[in-house]
């Protein structure tokens, strides 16, 4: 079967209008193409068997699928198909048979015909659609030029093909010859037999090559980039070799060997524990064998970095000289007993024990009350490292722990940092605003910091990047936070709690003198003798421009002040200024805060409360109104579901206790009662106004005025018990600071006033305490 020219005269020929029809698989046939075709199945032989004793004439279809199967249906196949003439047969064994087949024509099939075992079908023989243009023109040019190409880049095809193609002068036949060579599938042939409009068959064919042809050029392209890729490495590897035999005649050692005889002089150097120096000489045995290229070679030599610049055994000396300590803390601040009194045991306690482990403080009180700035004291009284972290907003785990060396860019977490950079590995390690760490999808920050804060752990702590232990037991750790119920249970145990409250009016001017008012002439660039404050004035910006616990507000105040007068001074208008009542106005504007005790009317249903903030206490006023209506409880200002049930307590108790307290106890009959606490626009909550709102109800009822310059807080029960609350330290310095006389409260709280609780407050204010409502309101109201 080599000779692929016709053995019969055909072109005269005239195409039967019925044919046996012979599927195919995996091949189309184009007329005026050859093609070799294999059959192994009986009909089929048959078919060609009697084709050969007559004209040798069949129809080739090609099958919708590619699937071989011994038998077809009318719906496996397509419609159109290729007359074909059997040029040559030969039977081989298995009962196969080889043909070698070209095509006549194309056809279209009409209808089957049964009787047969194999298919044979009624046929119309089409005939191409030809239209002469300067377009089929133009398309066969550019048709021939697109093959030319595709044949440059196509080693297995041979130039013979091209001469061919170039000498065919039918543009259908070119078409059909180019379709039946390029590499496009069966389908996309198929489409090409179907079109019998020359125009559209070239543009399609077209569109194959043009596709065949992108994807020879860009394999093309991928192959000589891959070849040159090959080709520069080959080219730096002998370089290499090279640079590496001439290093090696002049005794010069590379720079990786360098660097890895400096890691190793490092870790020696730092006599690290047993486990991070296992740890260490893995990852050198690791770097010694990978090229400097390499980036795997960058993540060892970083984690080497962090190994060896850790202060694993590098630490400050405590300076245990008592007296000198507790100096540098009172220079620093002014009152806060407790903290300092904390530092002087731990300071007494290591003197005595050297080894002793550092405690684990946290300082809680509300904004500006010192926590920070305490932390840099305490550092600088034991001469150590101060470091702080704000965890405010933290919810990534790994900014604790650190993050595997997996990770691309991963780093130990915030705690080993700060060691790094503290250069010690006994620092006061400051975590601020511990109280508004949160969590998410990316782990909780507070489980990670039980291990840290946790004498009995921290020892061995595991970071992820680190992988080894790494001993924080010397580290001073001092947290803060505003509140602390926000703090999981499990890390509040871990942390000794001290609290920082506000400060008194005395206090707050004492320190304004001392601290506040010095550190704004140096950073306005004054000096003593061109301003200063009387206390009066000092008293006036507390009162009528702040109100807060803490001393940032006020320090904000008379930095304005020294703002003004440092530009009057620049201007030439003055030389100096002391600052009196009658001044401040000038700098700072209408005041902002008024004595609201003072402003308010004393009248039957007003009575004064004392609440809690996270910025302090504060006052906290109740009206309450009736009107005629029936049985209506009203309840408004924002108040939270707790505080609406003590206010529906307390009027349940003036009705059950109603003849008791000298009101009518069908009372409630004919009016409506209207409880309101402003501000309306802030929300409130809690059972702390129990008292003040059953005082308030009762006041109204009976017609009686509360007694001036009173306030109360403590929560209440159905029967007229009068239960704790919480955050009374704050509570009493926002009433002294409003010149409240008289604070009735609940006698189980009178321990917390015990301690800490500034010497004049208590001197200034009378305090009742009490475990009963009555005894309430006959001080109270007089009943």
């Amino acid at each position: 079967m080599t000779d692929n020219q016709p053995s019969l005269d055909f072109e005269s020929r005239k195409l039967p209008e019925i044919l046996s029809i012979l599927p195919l698989f995996d091949a189309t046939l184009f007329p005026k193409m050859v093609v070799p075709v294999i059959i192994m199945q009986r009909e089929s032989i048959q078919l060609v068997d009697e084709a050969m004793s007559k004209d040798r004439t069949i129809g080739l279809i090609l099958s919708k699928s590619s699937e071989i199967k011994t038998k077809y249906t009318p719906d496996d196949l397509y419609k159109f198909g290729t007359t074909a003439l059997i040029l040559k047969m030969a039977k081989i064994e298995d009962n196969r048979a080889q043909l070698l087949v070209q095509g006549l024509g194309r056809f279209k099939i009409k209808d089957f015909i049964k009787g047969k075992p194999y298919l044979q079908a009624k046929v119309e023989n089409l005939q191409d659609i030809e239209t002469k243009s300067k377009k089929i023109d133009a398309l066969i040019s550019n048709l021939i030029s697109l093959f030319t190409k595709v044949v440059e880049f196509s080693p297995g095809l041979s130039p013979d093909i091209l001469s061919m193609a170039k000498s065919i002068q039918m543009p259908g036949i070119l078409a059909d010859m180019i379709a039946s060579i390029i590499n496009s599938t069966l389908e996309e042939k198929q489409k090409v037999l179907e079109t019998l409009d020359i125009k559209n068959r070239l543009q399609e064919v077209t569109r194959l090559v043009n596709y065949q042809l992108e994807v020879l050029e860009l394999g093309n392209k991928i192959q000589s980039q891959v070849k040159g890729d090959m080709d520069k490495k080959q080219r730096e590897y002998y370089l290499r070799q090279q640079m590496e035999a001439i290093k090696e005649e002049l005794g010069e050692k590379d720079e990786t060997s360098v660097e890895i005889e400096e890691y190793k002089a490092k870790i020696k150097e730092k006599n690290l524990p047993e486990e991070a120096l296992k740890e260490a000489e893995r990852e050198i045995s690791r770097l010694s064998r990978m090229h400097p290229s390499s980036s795997e070679y960058t993540v060892a030599s970083t984690y080497l970095d962090w190994l060896t610049s850790l202060p694993w055994n590098e630490s400050t000396e405590d300076k245990l000289d008592i007296k000198k300590a507790r100096k540098i803390l009172d220079d620093d601040h002014y009152g806060l007993k407790k903290p300092k009194k904390r530092i002087i045991e731990f300071l007494a306690v290591r003197k005595l024990k050297p080894e002793s482990k550092g405690p684990i403080l946290c300082f809680a009180g509300p904004p500006g009350t010192g926590k920070t700035s305490l932390g840099r004291s305490i550092a600088r009284a034991l001469g150590r490292k101060f470091f702080r972290i704000s965890l405010g907003g933290l919810r990534d785990e790994a900014e604790i722990r650190g993050h595997r060396r997996t990770y691309v860019g991963a780093l130990p977490g915030r705690i080993i940092q700060g060691i790094r950079r503290s250069g010690s590995n006994n620092p006061v390690f400051m975590l601020d605003e511990i109280d508004k760490v949160g969590s998410d999808f990316r782990g909780d920050p507070s489980s990670a910091l039980l291990e840290v804060l946790d004498p009995e752990q921290n020892f061995s702590f595991s970071d992820h990047y680190l992988d080894v232990p790494f001993d924080l037991s010397k580290v001073m750790f001092i947290t803060t936070a505003n509140i602390l119920h926000t703090i999981p249970p499990a890390l509040r145990d871990r942390m000794e709690v001290l609290d920082l409250l506000g400060y008194t009016l005395d206090e707050k001017i004492k320190i304004a003198n001392h601290f506040l008012i010095p550190r704004q002439r140096e950073a306005h660039g004054l000096n003593p003798s061109q301003i200063s404050f009387t206390n009066a004035s000092i008293k006036n910006i507390t009162t009528g421009y702040t109100r807060e616990a803490g001393l940032r507000n006020l320090e904000r105040e008379i930095a304005t002040i020294c703002r003004g007068v440092a530009t009057q001074i620049a201007e030439g208008d003055i030389k100096s200024a002391k600052i009196n009542v009658k001044d401040i106005y000038r700098f700072l504007g209408p005041v902002n805060y008024t004595f609201e005790v003072r402003a308010r009317p004393s009248k039957p249903g007003i009575a004064m409360g004392l609440a809690w903030t996270q910025t302090g206490g504060m006052l906290l006023f109740i009206e309450a109104t009736s009107m005629k209506g029936k049985k209506g409880l009203i309840l408004t200002g924002q108040l939270g579901d707790v505080m609406k049930e003590s206010a529906t307590a307390a009027l349940s108790f003036i009705r059950a206790n109603a003849s008791k307290i000298g009101i009518s106890e069908d009372f409630f009959d004919k009016i409506d009662i209207h409880i309101h606490i402003p501000a309306g626009a802030i929300p409130k909550d809690g059972p702390s106004a129990g008292v003040t709102i059953l005082t308030a109800l009762v006041s109204l009822l009976t017609n009686k005025t509360i007694k001036k310059d009173l306030a109360m807080t403590g929560e209440i029960t159905l029967r007229g018990r009068v239960l704790p609350v919480g955050g009374v330290k704050e509570k009493v310095l926002a009433a002294h600071h409003a010149g409240i006389k008289t604070i009735i409260m609940p006698k189980w709280n009178k321990k917390d006033l015990e301690e800490d609780m500034p010497e004049k407050v208590m001197k200034e204010i009378q305090f009742h305490f009490v475990d009963e409502m009555m005894e309430v309101l006959k001080i109270a109201i007089g009943k």
